[in-house]
């Protein structure tokens, strides 16, 4: 996935929420609404984690180095674990404390204001659609046929799934702050807004908690797709390679890919053929699969690695 993609839908979300923490804040402060007061720290805490994002894709384009032989593909991965804390801990968190507090100490909105946060909730609604459109629009040009559910779980660039968790979170927690201020508004009850903030604290809470799951396994390393996996073993073999004997990939970056395999050639070629073959293996699997940056193979004889192992040989080495 190209990070234009991931950009794109990276800077439309941050300036919605630029915007609307601003308005929403403002409603708060004229009104005295716990749920526009989360909602004012959810737009901020998005609004960062943007900004995280955006960061964090700029370093990972640094030249590898001596100290790091591999490049810096996976900072993308630790500033988007970064987010999800943030998430939890300055959005989640925060509004379930405000929700015990309003709930312990409820009031209905004040002052002459009281229509300020419906106003401020459905333009909120309306320019986070925009935002959460056009993560989806670019979501949809490398998302193939897979569900969106695969998409957010099998996705290796973590841009895109990043942005449209929260922007359905936002929608979803816009949509609950709107229900939260509406029955205060219609009971007098203050506690009514504090469910709201409630509800959209629990919420930040369970999308923070998928977001760690999933940037985690990014983090610990995983390997290419079975597709990738498929047509870098098909590609392997010809010229002078006769099977591959075991295969291991690792990201190391969202578009970079670390290839090793283990590959049987004839007992008769010479140190020169082995070699022509292998040159020949690597350009095979980088034309099927360019995100092969890195590609080390090692010749071997499939009978001595039976008699070696005891094995019958198609097991890895």
């Amino acid at each position: 996935m190209s990070t234009g993609h991931g950009n794109k839908a990276i800077i439309a979300a941050l300036s919605a929420n630029l915007g609307i923490a601003v308005t929403k804040f403002v409603a708060y402060l004229l009104t005295g609404s716990s749920s526009m007061l989360a909602e004012s720290v959810h737009s901020v805490a998005d609004s960062g984690n943007q900004i995280l994002l955006l960061v964090g894709g700029r370093r990972a384009r640094r030249e590898a180095s001596a100290a790091h032989p591999f490049g810096y593909g996976r900072e993308r991965y630790l500033y988007s674990f970064i987010v999800a804390i943030v998430l939890f801990s300055v959005g989640g968190l925060f509004a379930l404390y405000e929700a015990w507090h309003k709930w312990s100490d409820p009031h209905g909105l004040e002052g002459r204001w009281w229509w300020v946060p419906i106003v401020v909730l459905v333009a909120a609604i309306a320019m986070e659609s925009f935002s959460f459109r056009t993560a989806i629009v670019e979501s949809n040009l490398v998302r193939g046929k897979r569900t969106w559910i695969g998409f957010v779980r099998g996705a290796k660039a973590p841009e895109l799934p990043v942005i449209l968790l929260e922007d359905l979170g936002a929608l979803v927690g816009l949509t609950l702050a709107l229900g939260g201020v509406g029955m205060t508004l219609i009971t007098g009850d203050g506690r009514w807004d504090a469910a709201g903030t409630a509800c959209i604290g629990v919420l930040l809470v369970i999308i923070a908690a998928i977001l760690a799951i999933e940037t985690r396994s990014l983090l610990l390393g995983e390997s290419a797709s079975t597709e990738h996996i498929t047509a870098i073993e098909g590609a392997l073999l010809g010229d002078g390679v006769l099977s591959v004997i075991h295969l291991r990939t690792l990201h190391i970056g969202p578009e970079e890919l670390l290839v090793a395999a283990k590959i049987e050639v004839d007992v008769a070629e010479t140190a020169t053929e082995v070699a022509e073959a292998i040159d020949a293996a690597e350009a095979r699997v980088r034309a099927a699969v360019p995100i092969a940056g890195l590609i080390y193979l090692e010749p071997d004889l499939r009978r001595a690695v039976a008699a070696s192992d005891g094995s019958d040989g198609t097991g890895p080495a």
